[in-house]
């Protein structure tokens, strides 16, 4: 069973040739295009990035496990595996079906094996929920998912990249509960459905960061609110203005001393305002990374380039 909200560990994927990718923007409304950069500097600019954020990671004694992409078959998303991976405590790991057929490609079976044989940790079991995208039915990981791994309930915003069939399956396999809302945004004057819950909250060992204006039914909307506190977490809201500079799209992570540290992109810190982070600072220290590039072109941001392992070692 899973007693641990928050690990040391993280898996993140350094990428080889980032760039916008159009299969997903049709519906993540946080891409934008950057005019003036070619491909070579705009790989360049991630790839710093990246860089810059595993060091202040490993720097606060976060164990980051980097894998090189491929340059083949061509994933311009593989720099977010926290959409197609999960690794649970039990050693159980989780592969999901996702909307976009290059995203596809980023499920790597070798990524698995070496886990195994290189950094020892113990899988038991792997979980593929992947055939569901033969039906266009799709769970994109914790994007899709904020898991509340020792209440076992899983918080979930429905959209075309979260389908509510597979969850269930998800639930059964795992053994979590749904609380399940529709989270929207304006988009040219229409509210349209968020694509990846962890846009819009977070949930660490004490608190959680919510944009609870988000959720428009008022009944769903209090539903989160009271699980979020029955549970003992602290409610941060967060504006929808604030969301759309990614400050719901943090994650916990502790250093392998204990300390924990709620990480998110400079971005998002700096749309914080200043009785936020007093809040957030009283539970756990932020961490921020520059990650503007990766923000604007991928549209996901610190929480997406991060995959948790709760795996036991071997």
């Amino acid at each position: 069973m899973e007693n641990k909200q928050s690990t040391d560990t993280i898996m993140m994927i350094r990428p080889v040739q980032f760039r916008f990718n159009e299969q997903t923007a049709v519906n993540n409304y946080y891409q934008k295009s950057i005019e003036g950069l070619s491909a070579s500097e705009i790989q360049l600019k991630a790839a710093q990035e990246f860089d810059g954020f595993v060091e202040k990671l490993r720097s606060k004694k976060i164990n980051v496990i980097v894998v090189e992409d491929t340059p083949e078959p061509s994933t311009p998303d593989s720099i977010f595996p926290n959409n197609w991976v999960s690794f649970h405590a039990d050693g159980k790991v989780g592969l999901y079906p996702m909307y976009a057929e290059n995203r596809r490609l980023e499920r790597r079976a070798d990524i698995l094996e070496s886990f195994q044989s290189k950094e020892g940790f113990k899988i038991t079991e792997i979980a593929d929920f992947s055939s569901h995208e033969s039906e266009n039915r799709f769970l994109e990981g914790t994007g899709s998912m904020i898991l509340d791994r020792p209440n076992r309930i899983v918080y979930i915003a429905i959209s075309l990249r979260t389908d509510e069939m597979v969850l269930d399956e998800f639930c059964e396999k795992f053994d979590y509960t749904a609380v399940k809302f529709i989270a929207n945004q304006t988009v040219d004057g229409k509210r349209l459905p968020i694509y990846h819950t962890n846009v819009m909250m977070c949930i660490a060992d004490e608190l959680a960061i919510l944009c609870a204006d988000s959720i428009d039914n008022i009944e769903e909307r209090k539903a989160v609110i009271e699980s979020l506190e029955k549970t003992g977490k602290e409610v941060i809201e967060i504006s929808e203005e604030q969301k759309h500079h990614f400050a719901g799209n943090m994650l916990q992570v502790n250093g392998t001393d204990g300390k924990p540290y709620l990480v998110m992109s400079a971005a998002a810190h700096q749309a914080l305002n200043e009785e936020q982070i007093k809040r957030i600072e009283k539970h756990c220290e932020i961490l921020s990374s520059s990650l503007d590039t990766i923000e604007a072109l991928g549209g996901g941001s610190a929480r997406c380039m991060m995959a948790e392992v709760f795996l036991p070692k071997a």
